[in-house]
């Protein structure tokens, strides 16, 4: 049995806000700037990872040559850019969990690959900085996700212990880190649905965040 959750820390892109479509568009066609054919299945083997190791296995996709930094320049400009024009659209269900979160005492944590700059524009811009206790971002971190460090970190700035914290992730590398540090892992899949290597080590599985308030019955 799960121990009472006492936490609930959060990935954000794709899980808080809209944005994994955007990240699908943009890697293709900042790298179809650079003359490279990107394709959706590269876009998906990189969600969540740390640079350390998304950078290498776009090589490993691409060629040595491959101009990895500036590519991920090129496709932050254009996510900058559309989101400038169109806002940012947050995921279903997001702040009524956030509201019942808060109602139960329940502490909250951002624990993302994206780097602190951008996560606190992205955070400010959908207005749930308030409601937010801790934020740990990719370059605050030695080694991100799949590695367990980030949310070992998120629930340590909780003050709690991971088994007292809840995840809630879209990608398999982000369940890989929150199961890694001991969290529940939840999933509400965005881009891919969880595949028979990631459902053992699931303690759940919702369509949206909204429905997820379903999980705290009786572990609050």
């Amino acid at each position: 049995m799960d121990k009472i959750i006492k936490g609930a820390i959060f990935d954000m892109d794709g899980l808080m806000i809209d944005t994994e479509k955007l990240y699908l568009r943009y890697w293709k066609q900042a790298a179809a700037d650079f003359g490279y054919i990107m394709e959706d299945k590269h876009v998906f083997s990189i969600r969540s990872l740390a640079r350390k190791f998304s950078n290498p296995l776009l090589k490993s996709f691409f060629g040595e040559e491959f101009p990895v930094d500036d590519v991920r320049q090129r496709r932050t400009e254009l996510i900058n850019a559309h989101i400038e024009e169109n806002g940012i659209v947050t995921k279903n269900g997001l702040f009524k969990l956030f509201d019942f979160l808060k109602e139960n005492n329940i502490k909250i944590a951002v624990a993302t690959a994206t780097p602190r700059e951008r996560t606190l524009l992205y955070l400010n811009k959908i207005n749930v900085l308030d409601y937010i206790d801790a934020i740990v971002c990719g370059d605050m971190v030695t080694t991100g996700k799949p590695d367990p460090e980030i949310y070992l970190t998120a629930a340590k700035q909780l003050q709690l212990l991971p088994c007292e914290c809840v995840a809630f992730e879209d990608s398999p590398n982000g369940i890989k880190s929150a199961h890694s540090a001991g969290c529940q892992a939840i999933m509400i899949p965005d881009m891919t649905p969880p595949d028979d290597e990631l459902m053992p080590i699931l303690s759940g599985v919702y369509d949206n965040l909204n429905d997820a308030v379903n999980y705290f019955d009786g572990r609050i």
